[in-house]
């Protein structure tokens, strides 16, 4: 079989692109605050946040709370969100247990 210059370098290209493709996995971002994660420092007392007035008629206050950026809490703070019908909010709430604390996360919830 007899290649001409450019099936020649065509395929090295191709198996070169194969290869570096091979390694590219596609994976979600990971929250920047880890749901499960027990760390030894408990959370400061929450603050205080201005709440302001609601965008829109109906809408809901989510509640600013402490997040753990690996090494140390950081305030997040709160926002409005539009209501989800037949739901409510559900705070982020630290919760001590395994000798350190744990961040439940928010969730809007149909009980």
């Amino acid at each position: 079989m007899h290649l001409h210059t450019w099936q020649r370098k065509l395929i090295p290209a191709g198996m070169l692109v194969s290869a570096l493709l091979s390694g590219c996995v596609v994976v979600p971002a990971r929250p920047y605050y880890p749901e499960g994660e027990v760390v030894s420092v408990a959370p400061p007392p929450p603050r205080e946040e201005y709440i302001g007035v609601a965008p829109a008629l109906g809408y809901v206050w989510l509640g600013g709370y402490w997040g753990w950026t690996g090494r140390s809490h950081v305030w997040i703070g709160g926002h409005w969100d539009a209501p989800h019908a037949g739901q409510r909010w559900m705070p982020h709430t630290w919760v001590q247990m395994r000798g350190g604390w744990q961040l439940r996360p928010g969730h809007w919830d149909r009980g």
